[in-house]
């Protein structure tokens, strides 16, 4: 599982730890953070690895993957999580070369890493490839255009290698997370102002949390979801449903 060492990521591989899969934690800084959840789920009862790669690096995307061969014979599971916002700038003001590397870890790492775990999951005729994307796959965000052109990037990657994929049994799909409470963005939930314009964008009237996220990704990647394949499951608390409409247009 890639960027699996803190928040969402966190909460994903824990929760498929408590499932019973044992869990490469992938991370590209904080190795101390990444250790700490490598024994979070050794507490559990089940293997776990710490594992450092960059997921925009073919060779250490690569290498990642052999380390998981070794230690596991193969890869049943991949779930995309790792992916940064990037500094925000309107687009004439956006400078390229940060632009191009929210694309390249978002996007094309989801690919890198998919592409090597699709290689062994063909083979093997079983597996799901599953990538963390965001309500921002259909709701612009001013100032973030790399960010949303990444996440509905994502959105067609995975419905084109769910159809490549499904002939061999392996399935492909995507999780949209809405506004979740986690410390990357606790300066607007502390924030009364900020976190009352952001509810107001919410139907539900609040903000998820990292275990409704988690919960949902082990559905998805669960025989309990066989029938799901190319699509993205948004929970976003009624995000995508024109809360500004409730009293008519």
């Amino acid at each position: 599982m890639t960027g699996a060492n803190s928040g969402i990521g966190r909460a994903i591989a824990l929760a498929l730890a408590q499932s019973g899969a044992h869990v490469a934690v992938n991370f590209v800084v904080n190795p101390q953070q990444a250790d700490g959840v490598v024994g979070e789920i050794k507490a559990v009862g089940v293997e776990a690895l710490a594992l450092m790669a960059d997921v925009a690096d073919p060779v250490q995307v690569a290498a990642m993957f052999a380390a998981v061969d070794l230690a596991w014979g193969g890869i049943d599971i991949l779930v995309c999580n790792a992916g940064i916002d990037g500094r925000a700038a309107a687009a004439w003001d956006a400078d390229p070369a940060e632009w191009g590397r929210v694309l390249d870890v978002n996007l094309g790492g989801a690919f890198l890493c998919a592409r090597e775990a699709l290689r062994r999951m063909i083979g093997q005729r079983a597996g799901v490839v599953l990538a963390v994307s965001s309500v921002h796959e259909l709701i612009p965000w001013t100032g973030y255009s790399a960010y949303t052109a990444s996440k509905a990037g994502l959105s067609m990657l995975i419905k084109t290698l769910a159809q490549e994929a499904a002939p061999f049994g392996v399935r492909a799909l995507a999780l949209g997370p809405g506004a979740i409470q986690t410390s990357i963005n606790a300066a607007v939930w502390n924030d009364p102002k900020m976190y009352a314009d952001l509810i107001a964008k919410i139907p539900l009237g609040r903000m998820g949390t990292i275990d409704e996220i988690a919960a949902a990704a082990v559905f998805l990647v669960s025989e309990q979801a066989a029938y799901i394949t190319g699509t993205t499951l948004f929970v976003d608390g009624g995000m995508l449903d024109y809360p500004d409409f409730e009293h008519g247009g």
